[in-house]
């Protein structure tokens, strides 16, 4: 396991266990219903909203590794272009459900959980590129 994969599952745990000591806080603190109501709710957006920005950020490096990949792959043969081009076309797909599901967001057509799994398909696309792009 590298360094950054470690940094970026620290901070994923981190950012899980303080949205759970933020909504422990809210559900016990002697609030009314829908004052508690309205902070979950503003809670899940702001989870929503980072999401989001993740997203787009990954999208955007996405396009640019996918351009990079199309460029090495003129350069090689057999096996090794097979692969580079096996990891762009994941990227590519990747990226285009990254797109979808930024459309989807803005238009309120998407929960946190979808927003989610796209940005770790997305991270995930763009590790194995970047991966095979360095060798």
């Amino acid at each position: 396991m590298s360094d950054k994969n470690s940094g970026k599952k620290w901070a994923l745990g981190t950012l899980i266990a303080g949205v759970a000591g933020y909504i422990t806080g809210v559900l016990t603190a002697p609030k009314s219903g829908q004052e508690t109501r309205e902070d979950i709710k503003d809670a899940a957006a702001s989870g929503a909203a980072e999401a989001e920005k993740d997203l787009k950020k990954l999208h955007t490096e996405l396009n640019s590794a996918v351009d990079e990949a199309k460029k090495e792959a003129d350069k090689l043969v057999g096996k090794a272009k097979d692969q580079l081009k096996t990891a762009a076309d994941a990227a590519t797909k990747a990226k285009d459900k990254a797109r979808e599901v930024l459309s989807a967001a803005h238009e309120g057509e998407t929960g946190d959980a979808d927003l989610k799994k796209a940005v770790a398909e997305a991270d995930k696309a763009l590790a194995d590129l970047k991966k095979f792009l360095k060798k």
